[in-house]
């Protein structure tokens, strides 16, 4: 439900609690009349050193995400945002389905995903073969593979960058995503790709695509752009990538 700040939409968006880069990121990014509210998913061990970590990580967020939600939607917001991106590339193509259909029915909203908003982008670029950076350990990067793969892409190169903590993401430098981005491109790759919404990479993406003169899409800029078009909101923002800017 609309309010006097948020009169055009206001967005609830569920984000680890750890995470503390993508609701400022996303604050950044706002438009006016359109309001971000963040419900955190409670994470008690945010060790991420091994696979076995990362999928007892991910089964902290299935037992919690619904508490958050229950939290976020007392504010009466009109859609959701998925903050996190690790889960909406679990399991593929269905994986992401089965989520989002999860979500939508327990919340009455329709919701955006991180895998949902790289897919809407890419088949706007046209982009076919891929570079992507994540912060993941090798189980996550396998996920992220699979969607991209069954959803008709090629993954050309990928790194990931095996952050040992939840908050850790948060640490990586500039320099290096820098270096990151630089070592999944070449001239073979149509596009980059970032997931991890604890990474801060929307203004880099930005400067990289002027470099590269090619898409970089930073994970969290495609979310907000994927809700905020979702939802009939057409203003371009500059700074943080082609998606904003132009489409």
């Amino acid at each position: 439900m609309v309010d006097v700040l948020g009169y055009r939409n206001v967005f609830g968006v569920l984000a680890p609690s750890t995470n503390t880069v993508v609701e400022p990121d996303y604050y950044r990014m706002t438009v006016p009349g359109v309001t971000p509210h963040v419900g955190r998913i409670h994470i008690r061990d945010q060790t991420l050193t091994s696979n076995e970590d990362f999928e007892g990580l991910l089964e902290q967020i299935r037992a919690e995400i619904n508490a958050a939600c229950e939290r976020v939607l007392t504010c009466d917001p009109d859609y959701l945002v998925m903050g996190m991106s690790a889960e909406t590339f679990w399991g593929g193509v269905e994986g992401n389905r089965q989520f989002t259909e999860q979500l939508e029915s327990f919340s009455g909203l329709k919701v955006a995903t991180g895998a949902d908003a790289v897919r809407r982008g890419l088949d706007l670029f046209g982009a076919k073969r891929l570079g992507v950076v994540t912060p993941y350990q090798p189980i996550a990067d396998e996920n992220v593979r699979l969607f991209l793969s069954e959803a008709g892409y090629d993954v050309v190169n990928l790194k990931g960058l095996r952050c040992p903590s939840a908050v850790d993401i948060a640490r990586v430098s500039e320099d290096e995503l820098r270096q990151a981005i630089l070592e999944v491109n070449g001239p073979d790759v149509d596009a980059i790709v970032q997931v991890g919404t604890n990474l801060s990479m929307v203004g880099l993406a930005d400067e990289a695509e002027r470099w590269l003169g090619k898409p970089v899409i930073a994970i969290n800029a495609a979310t907000w752009w994927h809700a905020l078009r979702s939802n009939g909101v057409t203003d371009q923002i500059h700074g943080f990538g082609t998606l904003l800017r132009e489409h």
